[in-house]
């Protein structure tokens, strides 16, 4: 990616207030809303749980067994009282989210042998099958497993990113123009002759809705970031930290 895709306005600190992560801090600390903020905490980690079944991976556990944990570990996030042990000082969900998953494998494995795990429950929809065959896939890394978390963190990130995008397309009746365009997003070279000869449209239009297209994925990128942070103040370090982790 030439381009760095985490250069846009701060968000409104007004509306911060209702993002997912800082919502599930204030029912930690006894807001009202838990439901809502149990709902935040459920759409989170149904959007990441990947880069934990890859750390789970990493740390030298079977496909099944990896399955089996990181759906145990989900089950006890959402079913035990984890609002209680959220707080601002934890910063971002993603190294919340680690530090869980590290304190789960340490000492619960063996209480998740001696008791089906979850109790049958799946917590979230985990595509155990399809997260193998993408973990077989990936080169082999040197690196520590917990940069290795942290890259996956950011692919998975901007995969949302992407899905979001793409899903504006679709309301509109424009998956086409969609796809076409999304290679720009990339940093490659861009054909912009054969899109409009393919969208039928001329090359200026081209230009201009890829332009719009950019600065909408900018845009994404920065809410959807917001949206794993406890305050304002963490956004900007946030972006500049995962974008770092994808040019690792």
């Amino acid at each position: 990616m030439s381009a760095d895709p985490f250069h846009s306005q701060p968000p409104d600190a007004a509306r911060f207030e209702a993002t997912r992560w800082s919502m599930v801090i204030a029912a930690g600390g006894g807001a009202a809303d838990s439901q809502r903020a149990h709902r935040a905490l459920e759409h989170l980690c149904t959007a990441y749980w990947y880069p934990l079944y890859a750390f789970v991976r990493r740390q030298g556990h079977s496909p099944h067994d990896a399955q089996d944990l990181t759906q145990e570990f989900f089950a006890r996030l959402l079913a035990c009282n984890f609002l209680g042990d959220a707080d601002p000082a934890k910063g971002r969900f993603r190294s919340f989210l680690l530090g869980a998953l590290k304190h789960f494998l340490s000492d619960a494995w063996d209480r998740a042998r001696a008791q089906k795990r979850g109790g049958g429950v799946q917590p979230i929809s985990l595509d155990a099958e399809s997260a193998e065959t993408r973990y077989q896939l990936e080169p082999a890394d040197e690196s520590s497993a917990e940069k290795i978390y942290e890259r996956r963190w950011a692919l998975a990130l901007l995969d949302e990113v992407l899905k979001r995008l793409r899903g504006e397309f679709i309301r509109e009746g424009k998956e086409n123009v969609f796809d076409e365009l999304k290679s720009a997003l990339t940093g490659g070279k861009v054909p912009y002759a054969e899109i409009a000869a393919r969208l039928d449209i001329k090359e200026g239009a081209v230009r201009t809705a890829i332009h719009r297209l950019r600065t909408r994925y900018r845009e994404l990128v920065r809410a959807e970031i917001t949206e794993t942070v406890a305050s304002p103040s963490e956004v900007d370090a946030e972006m500049q930290h995962l974008f770092a982790a994808l040019s690792a």
